[in-house]
């Protein structure tokens, strides 16, 4: 659903609602399509669950909105440089008889950003048991990987994080020929070097499609920060105080053009899957594509204690 609000001098508003449930391949070939709607239509993420077999929360929410309709500009798609990859690449060489990894020890932030996966190049392992030694780091796993991912099912299991951590995670086979453990640390997102990551995606989008790189939005960057933290009270444009989301960061008294693009979910766990999310839904690639934009903040915040635990925000800007 589009609303324009009549023009003003400074700011005519135009808002696109859009509701993902994102399937985003590691692999490099973006699948999510953005399924709009009239309104709000929430199929909503519920708490993750340490039962093996549950329901995995597999939609996102995205929301973008801007003050200037955007020329249409081509897009590239299947871009390597913003699909996202995983922050530990399993090492995919042979395992001695009875054990599943080669790794002793792996690290992967608490978002979380990717799922624990036993060696790729095992075959016929059948139904596995997985256990972790430590409840309140990871509380246990869905019974298969998040495959929209790129993750995949015979090898993978998505992991229900509850906090940063150290936990030791035991695997088998129900045959038991094999069983194998592995130190798993767990680690709280680098939120300012994530937000920055994002301009950078941004700006390799932009050069690719012949536009000018973006700054960073020093004059907004409170702004996103606040409207990031914004969402986890109300997921819409317009702010818990009911006025409009261009408040945070309003025009000059000269005129300018401002836009946002928000994103939260389980989905859009590091600057690679929220890029690549924006990207695949019209509204918020406009956004990101506007050749009159010249300045990006970007708010980001990791919360284990609230549903969706991510949420995102981007704050285009003429000024």
């Amino acid at each position: 659903m589009t609303k324009t609000a009549p023009a003003k001098k400074s700011h005519r508003v135009t808002i696109l609602l859009s509701i993902n449930a994102a399937a985003i391949l590691v692999a490099g070939i973006l699948i999510a399509m953005a399924i709009s709607g009239n309104g709000f239509e929430f199929r909503m993420v519920g708490e993750r669950s340490d039962i093996v077999g549950g329901t995995r929360p597999e939609s996102s929410l995205l929301e973008s909105a801007s003050d200037s309709a955007a020329e249409p500009i081509e897009y590239i798609t299947g871009n390597d440089d913003y699909i996202s990859t995983s922050s530990h690449e399993f090492d995919s060489s042979a395992v001695p008889d009875g054990e599943l990894w080669n790794e002793t020890a792996i690290t992967i932030y608490a978002t979380p950003d990717v799922d624990i996966c036993v060696n790729g190049s095992l075959s016929n392992l059948g139904s596995m048991y997985w256990q972790t030694s430590n409840p309140d780091v990871i509380a246990g796993f869905y019974d298969s990987s998040r495959t929209w991912l790129g993750y995949d099912n015979a090898t993978c299991r998505y992991p229900v994080i509850r906090s940063a951590g150290t936990t030791t995670i035991t695997a088998g086979t129900y045959d038991g020929k094999r069983r194998d453990s592995i130190i798993v640390n767990v680690i709280n997102p680098p939120v300012e070097q994530w937000e920055h990551e994002v301009l950078t995606l941004v700006n390799k989008i932009r050069i690719k499609n012949n536009l000018s790189q973006l700054a960073w939005g020093y004059t907004c960057e409170e702004a996103a920060n606040i409207r990031a933290e914004e969402t986890k009270t109300l997921y819409s444009h317009d702010r818990p105080d009911g006025s409009s989301w261009s408040t945070a960061c309003p025009a000059p008294e000269s005129g300018g053009e401002s836009g946002e693009n928000l994103a939260i979910g389980n989905a859009a766990v590091s600057p690679a899957t929220v890029v690549a999310l924006w990207m695949s839904s019209e509204s918020h690639r406009n956004n990101i594509l506007n050749p009159n934009y010249t300045n990006l903040a970007v708010g980001f915040s990791y919360d284990p204690n609230t549903t969706y635990r991510t949420y995102w925000s981007q704050f285009f800007s003429t000024y």
